[in-house]
């Protein structure tokens, strides 16, 4: 990442049953790359990146101790041309990084979650979250997370 004297903690979460394996989607990694990168720009001091996976789903959520997203706007997060960054030096955007993530993310079969934490010290969290079945038949599904195309 850029270093903006940010860190990034990585935190196994609960893993139950076999460790997932899918082949690898540029999609999927560009879509977490983008939430990652969001969260280090929006955080004060560090970026928490966490995992887990049962028998159910495969879970990764990233979260950043910065201030959280705007109550007004946490339901239309991931819409195109939705930003809370005002004008390109304070390297604001055209809202398109995260509607571009998003899709890329639900294309492989996953749905994410937008929210605010309710922890000290904590600020924007998102969720991203796979069925396990995408893990374990890959080649009769279709657009998940197994499609390099």
């Amino acid at each position: 990442h850029r270093d903006f004297g940010i860190s990034i903690k990585l935190r196994p979460g609960e893993r139950i049953g076999p460790e997932p394996v899918g082949r690898r989607n540029p999609g999927v990694i560009y879509g977490l790359g983008n939430l990652v990168e969001n969260a280090v720009d929006f955080a004060r001091k560090s970026v928490t990146v966490r995992w887990s996976w049962n028998e159910a789903a495969v879970t990764f959520s990233i979260t950043d101790d910065g201030p959280g997203f705007p109550p007004e706007i946490i339901d239309r997060i991931g819409e195109p041309y939705m930003s809370t960054r005002q004008g390109t030096e304070a390297g604001g955007g055209l809202g398109l990084g995260l509607f571009i993530a998003k899709t890329l993310l639900e294309r492989s079969g996953a749905t994410l979650y937008f929210r605010n934490s309710n922890e000290p010290g904590e600020g924007a969290v998102v969720q991203i979250s796979w069925p396990r079945s995408v893990f374990l038949n890959p080649e009769s599904a279709s657009a998940t997370m197994f499609d390099t195309a």
